[in-house]
C-alpha cells in the first residue's frame, strides 16, 4: 500500500481498511477542519513536510501522538500528521478564495491592519455580507476575492499564469510558496477538476496523449518527479527549481534542458480536460 494514501498507524486504521490491514482498532475518524491559513501535512510528528492544507481544508483524524493529529486529507486522501493547533471544529465553509491572494481584516476597512494572508484555494463561512466585505467568524474579506463552494473558475491555466513568480517551495501548495505537483493540484482544482497530490499520482490522471499527436492547453506533461501543464503551442507553466519559481518555459528547450540535467526524458502525457 501507498503509505501517502493508507490511513494507518501501527495502532489505528480506518475502517475502510479492514481486512486489508493488521491493527489493534479501527475507527471512522473524527471531522475536522485546518484552522490555520496553511499547515504542513507531516510525515511524522515534527518530520519533514510532505504537502499543505489550507485553511477551511476538511481533515479526518484517525489517531494522535506528540501533539499531533494522524489523518487524511479529504479532498484527495493524502495522509499524514498535522500539528493539533492547525485543526478545529470550526464552521462549514461556504465559499473559497477564488483569487491568487487575500487578507482577512479584523474590520471591514481597507486601512485596517490586516490579520493574515490567505491563499487561492483557502475555504471560509460566510456569515454575513456589509457592501463590499464578506464576513466570516476570524474576521473580515474583500466579497470579490470569493467564490461560492461549488463554482469554479472556468480554466487552469489561467489559474496557474495568475501564481507567476510565486517561490517555488518543496511540498508547497499555496500562493507564498508552490511546487509543480502543487502548481497542478490547485490551478485544476479552482476550475472544478480534482487530481492528487503528487506528480506520480497525477500522471495516471485523464486520458493518454499519443507520442505523435500534438498537445494542447491545459495538457499535463511529466518527467519522473516533475509536471508542467501546457500554455500554447511553444509554450509551458510549471514551479520548477531551475527558476526556483512558477515561470514559463519554451517546451522544446525545457524538454531538452531537463534531459541535459539529468532529470530524463518526458514520460507521461495526459490530457485531464
Amino acid at each position: 500500500m501507498d503509505r501517502r494514501l493508507t490511513p494507518a498507524t501501527p495502532r489505528i486504521a480506518h475502517s475502510s481498511l479492514k481486512g486489508r490491514i493488521d491493527v489493534p482498532v479501527y475507527t471512522d475518524g473524527t471531522a475536522m477542519r485546518v484552522s490555520l491559513p496553511v499547515a504542513d501535512l507531516l510525515r511524522a510528528p515534527n518530520g519533514a513536510r510532505e504537502r499543505q492544507l489550507l485553511l477551511g481544508a476538511a481533515f479526518t483524524v484517525i489517531d494522535r501522538h506528540e501533539g499531533h493529529a494522524f489523518g487524511f486529507a479529504n479532498k484527495d486522501g493524502y495522509c499524514g500528521w498535522l500539528p493539533d493547533a492547525a485543526l478545529s471544529r470550526g464552521p462549514t465553509p461556504t465559499h473559497w478564495v477564488c483569487t491568487p491572494g487575500t487578507h482577512l481584516y479584523p474590520e471591514p476597512k481597507v486601512q485596517a491592519p490586516e490579520i493574515c494572508a490567505l491563499s487561492l484555494g483557502a475555504e471560509l463561512a460566510i456569515t454575513a455580507h456589509h457592501g463590499a466585505w464578506a464576513e466570516t467568524t476570524q474576521g473580515f474579506l474583500p466579497a470579490c476575492h470569493l467564490m461560492p463552494l461549488g463554482q469554479h473558475l472556468p480554466d487552469p491555466v489561467t489559474v496557474a499564469e495568475s501564481l507567476l513568480h510565486t517561490p517555488y517551495l518543496w511540498g508547497g501548495n499555496s500562493r507564498a510558496g508552490l511546487d509543480c505537483s502543487g502548481l497542478v493540484q490547485l490551478a485544476f482544482a479552482a476550475a472544478g477538476i480534482a487530481l492528487p497530490g503528487d506528480s506520480d499520482l497525477q500522471q495516471t490522471a485523464g486520458q493518454d496523449i499519443p507520442a505523435d499527436a500534438p498537445l494542447r492547453r491545459g495538457d499535463l506533461i511529466f518527467w519522473k518527479g516533475h509536471v508542467a501543464i501546457i500554455v500554447d503551442d511553444h509554450r509551458l507553466i510549471h514551479a520548477n527549481g531551475h527558476s526556483m519559481s512558477v515561470a514559463y518555459e519554451d517546451t522544446k528547450a525545457c524538454i531538452a534542458r531537463i534531459l541535459a540535467q539529468g532529470g530524463g526524458p518526458v514520460t507521461h502525457r495526459r490530457r485531464v480536460l
